[in-house]
């Protein structure tokens, strides 16, 4: 008799720890769904509104180049090529990107504000949406440098002593890498809405990155000329 009741009880336990198991599970599923579809509409939403500043950000950054064209022009005539030169190349891209992510400023701060307390149940997911925004903020907080200063000190020392603040503005920048949560990572907890949003974000996304890498490219180039610099 002892040992049929022991056996009862056990099988009780079991079956409540299953149940109590299902239910953590998808109470999980539930918290994973909900984060994965608010943070496709806040990316998706940041995404578009960067695209849609594009060519303001493209505008202001030509009074800027204008305007280092009158007030120091090949200030850097001479400078060496090599790597050591590279921490003012970096400066001159932070000058740019000041700019640029000041246009996006208020999307951006959207996005962290709507992304802000997401969390999934792998914590790797988590983690990456947090760095995301984090690198992002980051970015918008770049303060624009003195580069016509910084230039001039780093000829008047002949070339060989490098700013301290172009060298510590360089390691900052460097340790900024903004990723998205990749698509594929999200898709397992994504609706078919859902999904679809994710593609129309991929090709936001593309149009971002390529006018980063042709268009930010030339502006870059641009500016480093007309201070003297090579790249």
């Amino acid at each position: 008799m002892l040992k049929r009741l022991a056996i009862a009880a056990t099988c009780a336990l079991g079956a409540s720890s299953v149940g109590l198991l299902g239910a953590a599970q998808a109470a999980a599923a539930g918290v994973d769904t909900a984060s994965t579809h608010s943070y496709i509409q806040a990316n998706y939403a940041y995404a578009r509104a960067t695209v849609a500043r594009i060519h303001a950000a493209h505008a202001r950054i030509a009074v800027f180049s204008t305007r280092l064209a009158r007030e120091c022009p090949n200030v850097g005539k001479d400078a060496p090529e090599n790597e050591a030169s590279q921490p003012m190349s970096y400066e001159v891209a932070v000058a740019l990107w000041s700019i640029a992510y000041d246009v996006d400023a208020g999307p951006i701060g959207a996005f962290a504000k709507a992304t802000s307390g997401l969390r999934w149940s792998n914590p790797g997911l988590t983690r990456l949406g947090r760095a995301y925004a984090s690198d992002l903020q980051k970015l918008v907080s770049l303060s624009m440098p003195n580069l016509c200063a910084d230039v001039s000190a780093w000829r008047e020392s002949g070339y060989r002593t490098m700013p301290p603040g172009t060298l510590a503005l360089a390691a900052r920048v460097e340790a900024i890498q903004p990723h998205t949560i990749p698509a594929r990572l999200l898709a397992p907890y994504a609706s078919a809405v859902d999904r679809r949003t994710l593609a129309l974000t991929g090709r936001l996304e593309r149009k971002i990155k390529d006018n980063e890498t042709v268009v930010g490219w030339n502006e870059w180039e641009r500016a480093l000329t007309t201070l003297g610099l090579e790249l």
